[in-house]
């Protein structure tokens, strides 16, 4: 059965994505990431997801807000690969799990630890969270570039924000810190299943707005993610991500020709 025109959640029109994307969780920071394309526009807005296409460079792209949360993340992933998208990275934030990483550092994720509902009813147990190698490096190589601080390892993606009771098997963050595990968010585990399943690349990149090992990061009286160092890491990140989809879009089509 062909697809609607019209995708039914996101509002996405079927064939209107170009291969490249960015995803972020909030709808406002789509529109701040649309400021960095040549001539973009608005394509849909429903609900959480607001999408822009335009350009950077010459390389078609587009941007799509995916809200808070893995399953309704994964419905805005599915529906931007339905429409076209082959290279996904997303510009989050992020908490940071390890003592000498704190607000304003970026995190490029490499895998993702899957405490997370969607995978439970999505894959096996077991199922691995990883990030495409090759649009990673191409992150790593811009950040590089960038002259920007930033650490690259294994991420936390979680269900829960604010803290509940904690029950037995939830992770430990001191645990998970003691095993390299650099930062907890709550959709990268999401992405990169999405990605391994549907067969495109998916990648991450993310600002740090705390350190939840102090209490700072996830705590309602303090939290605050929208401070001058977290919004400029945001920036920073936003023009890594850019150019590491043009680095990959360098190569495919050096390919193709």
């Amino acid at each position: 059965m062909p697809l609607p025109e019209i995708l039914p959640i996101t509002g996405i029109p079927t064939g209107k994505i170009p291969s490249n994307v960015i995803v972020c969780g909030d709808p406002e920071r789509s529109d701040t990431i649309a400021q960095h394309f040549h001539e973009s526009r608005l394509l849909s807005h429903r609900r959480e997801f607001r999408t822009y296409i335009g350009s950077y460079k010459e390389m078609p792209v587009a941007v799509c807000s995916h809200g808070i949360g893995a399953p309704g993340a994964s419905i805005a992933f599915e529906e931007l690969i339905a429409a076209g998208a082959k290279n996904l990275v997303r510009c989050g934030t992020c908490g940071a799990l390890q003592p000498d990483i704190y607000s304003g550092h970026i995190v490029i994720a490499t895998g993702a630890v899957s405490n997370i509902g969607y995978a439970a009813v999505t894959v096996p147990a077991g199922y691995p969270a990883l990030a495409d190698y090759t649009l990673t490096a191409s992150l790593n190589f811009a950040a590089t570039e960038s002259g920007r601080s930033f650490s690259t390892g294994i991420v936390l993606s979680t269900d829960g924000f604010y803290s509940g009771v904690n029950p037995a098997g939830s992770p430990e963050y001191q645990m998970m810190s003691a095993a390299n595990v650099i930062a907890v968010e709550m959709e990268c585990a999401a992405l990169f299943i999405v990605g391994a399943l549907r067969g495109v690349k998916t990648g991450a990149i993310l600002a740090v707005d705390g350190n939840v090992l102090e209490g700072s990061g996830e705590q309602m009286e303090s939290y605050n993610p929208r401070v001058n160092v977290v919004r400029e890491a945001v920036e920073a990140q936003t023009d890594i991500a850019l150019e590491a989809l043009f680095r990959a879009y360098r190569t495919d089509h050096h390919a193709a020709g």
